[in-house]
């Protein structure tokens, strides 16, 4: 048999079927899945496909159920068929199948459910993207984890993805960081009579940049006014806090394609070119907003402003571009980054962001589809917030922070693997509760210990026995109901990915690899309990060999699953 899975060969022939029982329909099966059903009493397999196709072909969706039937059942593979509710076709396999699948997982090894297309579709991903104001904190962490996991689904499954890191390192926010690090500069010469005033960042982490500026420009600052040392101390500064960043994140397995800086794009004249292109295609003009609904700001006037026209494109109310001083607003500056960023790629565009910028979603995809002319260019995803506690309390503020919990103190307190497995627990729009606690402890309730315990219990089975043939055989009876639940779940593999990749929900992995570590754990106790059910039985070659077989594929697909989290899959624990 070749590294094709059942799932794939029915869906194939379900598909061979309808379109030479329907020749002149040209069908779309996007959404035709063959999966496993969720009550395994209503067989090994289950397909939506008449659901799906009955309103493209134009008859009602049983009948077609009964038409795909007749021709689906004479498959080799197949025992019988049953059509159920409306129109789902459920599946019950022949004999042997699903132990014969095993050659199909072991065949395809390290590229297991990988699609390799010829030509790959691009696709940005712009996350983390912290302003380089301070350190990274514990919520910058989930966003972080769940972009790269999403990267390298989308590059497992065929993608050509670029990594990207927008710096916000323009405006007033950074002159502010600037005059911080000049007083830490000031303090670290000796002028201890200097404190940090209201409004400016008062975080001990800007000590260690002071005393770095104090060590490569002496004292040449001191006593100099402003407007000579701010562009200096701010671009020093700047790189000083990406480079601690660009250090968490590294420490956190994660490494960027590519870091754009909004500074030099509004130096190279991005902005007066994004709005310009905007101001031809009639989408910008010169009026008077609406006052905001419920209490008006105090500073709030009514006067006319150079505004973009984003109800347009579905927006709320159009949005200003410049502020009172003629200078851009930072909605303007980041029109001309997804300009750029869309220009340089001529692809999809995703951007993972924190639960507080909700606000911002539908101006920017309003832009995005005046800018590409496509309305669904722009996806963005939406991080909620994580509760640190430690046996069910609250974790104290960063010590050096002063306001939150670094990422780095979290990374030393429970380790990369465990943060990047935890974060994914969860859907990435649902809140987080990250217990050190409960996320250190080695039993059965830590998800990434019960995970990580069965590639090594894996692991260490084939290592006891090394003289013993991985081989599949005729004679083999894989038949026991717990491998075959193992085996039906390892074959669902690519199917899994696939969906994860396209739904952009990476914590389906981490769902898939605690069932199949559950599924493990229950087969290891059941040959504990019973002797026939051990892997390796006595004077039983080719069934020792094939439950073999069983652990390597198990082995195997739990360290493909912790590769695509960029998880350790450790061999001894």
């Amino acid at each position: 048999m070749s590294d094709m899975t059942i799932f794939t060969l029915l869906q194939e022939e379900i598909t061979s079927i309808c379109n030479n029982r329907f020749p002149e329909k040209p069908l779309d099966y996007s959404r035709l899945v063959v999966e496993l059903p969720r009550d395994e009493t209503h067989g090994d397999l289950s397909t939506n496909a008449a659901m799906v196709l009955a309103k493209q072909i134009g008859i009602p969706p049983r009948k077609l159920a009964e038409d795909i039937s007749k021709l689906l059942e004479q498959h080799e593979a197949i025992q019988s068929l049953d059509i159920a509710g409306p129109g789902f076709i459920n599946i019950q396999l022949a004999d042997g199948v699903w132990a014969s699948q095993l050659e199909a997982v072991l065949a395809a090894g390290k590229d297991f459910g990988r699609i390799t297309p010829s030509n790959p579709e691009p696709v940005n991903i712009e996350f983390v993207s912290a302003n380089p104001t301070g350190p990274l904190h514990a919520a910058h962490a989930r966003g972080a984890i769940f972009g790269d996991v999403l990267a390298n689904l989308l590059s497992f499954t065929g993608q050509k993805v670029t990594r990207e890191y927008y710096i916000n390192d323009a405006g007033a926010q950074v002159d502010v960081l600037a005059r911080s690090v000049y007083l830490r500069y000031l303090q670290a010469l000796g002028h201890a009579d200097i404190s940090i005033a209201d409004g400016l960042y008062p975080g001990e982490y800007l000590i260690d940049v002071g005393h770095t500026l104090k060590d490569k420009f002496g004292d040449v600052f001191a006593d100099a006014p402003e407007s000579e040392w701010l562009d200096k101390v701010r671009a020093f500064t700047i790189r000083a806090m990406m480079d601690g960043i660009k250090t968490d994140l590294s420490e956190l397995g994660i490494h960027m394609d590519m870091f754009s800086s909004e500074n030099e794009l509004v130096k190279a004249g991005k902005v007066d070119e994004a709005i310009s292109a905007l101001t031809e295609a009639g989408l910008v003009y010169r009026g008077v907003l609406e006052p905001p609904k419920g209490q008006l700001p105090d500073d709030w006037e009514p006067r006319e402003q150079l505004l973009f026209k984003a109800t347009q494109f579905g927006d709320d109310v159009d949005r200003p571009l410049q502020k009172s001083d003629g200078s851009w607003t930072y909605f303007a500056s980041d029109v001309a980054y997804h300009k750029d960023k869309y220009t340089r790629t001529s692809g999809k565009l995703i951007n993972v962001w924190g639960a507080d910028h909700g606000g911002y979603v539908k101006r920017m995809k309003s832009a995005t589809h005046a800018i590409s002319g496509q309305e669904d260019v722009l996806d963005i995803k939406l991080c909620q917030l994580v509760s640190l506690l430690d046996n069910g309390k609250p974790v104290k503020m960063s010590k050096r922070a002063g306001t939150f919990v670094t990422l780095n103190d979290v990374m030393a307190a429970v380790g990369p693997d465990v943060m990047r497995f935890i974060m994914l627990t969860r859907r990435n729009d649902q809140k987080l509760e990250f217990d050190y606690a409960k996320v250190t402890e080695k039993s059965k309730d830590n998800p990434v210990f019960y995970v990580q315990y069965a590639h090594a219990r894996a692991c260490s089975v084939l290592r006891q026995n090394p003289d013993l043939k991985v081989k599949l055989s005729a004679n083999a009876r894989l038949d026991d109901i717990n491998e075959i639940r193992l085996i039906k779940h390892l074959v669902s593999w690519p199917s899994l990915v696939m969906s994860a990749a396209t739904m952009h929900e990476p914590h389906r992995v981490c769902f898939y690899l605690i069932e199949l570590a559950s599924l493990f754990h229950s087969l290891w106790t059941a040959g504990r309990e019973n002797p026939d059910l051990r892997f390796i039985v006595e004077h039983d070659d080719a069934l020792s060999s094939a439950r073999l077989a069983l652990v390597t594929a198990v082995a195997q697909t739990i360290r493909l699953g912790l590769e695509l989290l960029s998880v350790s899959a450790v061999e001894e624990m």
